[in-house]
C-alpha cells in the first residue's frame, strides 16, 4: 500500500523504502533524515532520551566528594561518590533557579557539600537539600522536598550510565551476549590513561555512528588499518540492539613503522583467551555508543547529538592498572603506537563522514543500500525506522507534518 503525503500542492505517493531481499540488498534510512529538524526532534524526544548514555568510569569519581557531570539535549546529569563509598545520580540542576549545582566534566565537593555556585543552595552528596542562605526569606520553604531530582543510572563494566527516561532493559542485560568475553579484560579495574575529549563535528549522529559500526570501508578509507588486518573482521548483532566486530592482527610485517612495531611488541596477557590476544573488538551499543577493545586498552566512543546534522565526538581511553613493571613498560610503549596508527583513521573518517554529509544533501541521492559487511549499520536503521517509520519513506514529508505521519504510521503498524 502506497502512503499518500501532502505537499503543498497535490498529493504525492511517497516511495517506502525497500526491505525485501527478493528486490536487491536492503536499504539505508533516507538521505532526509540526516538533517532535518522536525526528524531530530523526534529522535531527541522518543530515541535518544530514552537511551543510556555515559557519563564515566568509576575510577574517574574515585574518592568520596569526587564527581562527574554530562550534558545532553539540553539535560543535565550529575553522579557523585558519596561519603558512604556509594555512587548516586541527580539532575544537574538546583532546585531554586535551575543553575547546575556541579561545573566541570569532573571535580570534587568541598565539606562534602555540592554548593550551587548562583545563590549558595547547599546539597549532601545524597541529594539532600542541606542548607539555603537565607531560609528565613522563604516562608514555608520544606528543605526535605527539594533535594536534588534523582536520575536512573546503571554500572556496567566499571562505566556509569544515566538514562533520563524511566524503562527498558539495563545495559547488563542488553550486552549478556557479550559478558564473558568482556569480562576477561578487567574493564572495572581500569583507569584513565588520557583525558576526555569532546570534538564538535558538522555531521548528523547517524552519519558519526554508520561509519563507527562498519569495517566495510577499511581496506580503501583506512590504508594503515588494512595492512594490519586485511578483511579479518569477524561481525555479528544480537537481540538488544548491540553488536560486535573483531578483527585479527596479521602475523605479515607491516612495511610502516609504528604499525609493525605495534605487532611486534604487543605481548601475549595471561588474562586474555588465546582468540583476544592480538585481536582488537569493537561493540555497539546502539543507538550513539560504542567500544574500542584492544589487547593494550580500551576507549568508548559516544556520538553525541547537538542538533540535525551537528554532533560531537566524545570519548576517553583506559588502561588495566597495577600490571608489573616490565609489562607496563612495554604496554605504554603498544599504546603510544596505536596512537600513531589510530590519529591517521580519526582524520581519516572525518574527511569521510563530512563528505557524506554533504553528499546527503545533494539533489542525486534519497537512499544507498548496504553489503551484508554492514549489517551493524543496518540494525541501527531498523532501530531507528522501529521508533520513527516515518523514516521508511524515501522522501520527507511536507514541513510541520513529519510528527503526524509518523504517528500515523505507528498506529497503522502491526502490533510488535
Amino acid at each position: 500500500m502506497t502512503l499518500i503525503v501532502s505537499t503543498q500542492d497535490r498529493p504525492v505517493p511517497a516511495p517506502v523504502v525497500r526491505q525485501d531481499k527478493r528486490f536487491g540488498p536492503p536499504e539505508t534510512l533516507p538521505a532526509w533524515t540526516y538533517n532535518n529538524a522536525e526528524f531530530f526532534a523526534l529522535e531527541r524526544e522518543h530515541l535518544l532520551l530514552n537511551q543510556w548514555q555515559l557519563v564515566c568510569h568509576q575510577s574517574e569519581i574515585r574518592d568520596a566528594g569526587s564527581y562527574a557531570t554530562f550534558d545532553f539535549l539540553g539535560e543535565r546529569a550529575l553522579v557523585v561518590r558519596g561519603e558512604d563509598g556509594e555512587i548516586r545520580a541527580f539532575h544537574n540542576v538546583c532546585r531554586h533557579r535551575a543553575a547546575a549545582v556541579a561545573r566541570g566534566d569532573f571535580g570534587r565537593c568541598e565539606g562534602a557539600a555540592l554548593r550551587c555556585f548562583y545563590h549558595g543552595w547547599t546539597y549532601g552528596l545524597d541529594g539532600r537539600l542541606k542548607a539555603v542562605p537565607g531560609e528565613k526569606q522563604f516562608p514555608g520553604l520544606d528543605k526535605a522536598t527539594h533535594g536534588l531530582h534523582p536520575l536512573p543510572f546503571e554500572i556496567w563494566q566499571g562505566f556509569v550510565f544515566v538514562k533520563f527516561r524511566e524503562g527498558g532493559p539495563s545495559i547488563a542485560e542488553r550486552m549478556a551476549p557479550y559478558a564473558a568475553e568482556l569480562d576477561q579484560y578487567r574493564i572495572p579495574e581500569m583507569e584513565p590513561r588520557d583525558k576526555l575529549y569532546f570534538i564538535e563535528v558538522p555531521v548528523d549522529w547517524k552519519n558519526m555512528m554508520d561509519n563507527f559500526l562498519e569495517g566495510y570501508h577499511v581496506p580503501v578509507g583506512h590504508p594503515g588499518l588494512y595492512r594490519l588486518f586485511g578483511n579479518s573482521y569477524d561481525l555479528d548483532v544480537k537481540p538488544g540492539d548491540v553488536s560486535r566486530a573483531v578483527a585479527q592482527l596479521r602475523d605479515r610485517p607491516s612495511p610502516n613503522w609504528s604499525e609493525r612495531h605495534y605487532q611486534r611488541l604487543l605481548p601475549d596477557l595471561d588474562y586474555l583467551t588465546p582468540e583476544r590476544q592480538r585481536a582488537w573488538t569493537f561493540y555497539g551499543l546502539l543507538p550513539n555508543i560504542g567500544f574500542d577493545i584492544y589487547p593494550d586498552q580500551i576507549d568508548y566512543f559516544h556520538a553525541v547529538p547537538l542538533g540535525p546534522g551537528r554532533c560531537a565526538l566524545r570519548g576517553r581511553s583506559y588502561k588495566l592498572a597495577g600490571l608489573p613493571t616490565d609489562l607496563e613498560r612495554r604496554l605504554k610503549a603498544c599504546r603510544y603506537l596505536s596512537w600513531r596508527v589510530n590519529w591517521p583513521v580519526f582524520n581519516e573518517d572525518n574527511f569521510l563522514i563530512e563528505s557524506v554529509q554533504r553528499g546527503l544533501e545533494s539533489s542525486s541521492y534519497e537512499v544507498g543500500v548496504l553489503s551484508e559487511k554492514e549489517i551493524c549499520v543496518r540494525q541501527l536503521h531498523d532501530q531507528v525506522r522501529r521508533h520513527f517509520p516515518v523514516a521508511k519513506l524515501r522522501r520527507a514529508p511536507a514541513p510541520g507534518t513529519i510528527a503526524a505521519t509518523n504517528s500515523a504510521m505507528l498506529a497503522a503498524s502491526p502490533a510488535p
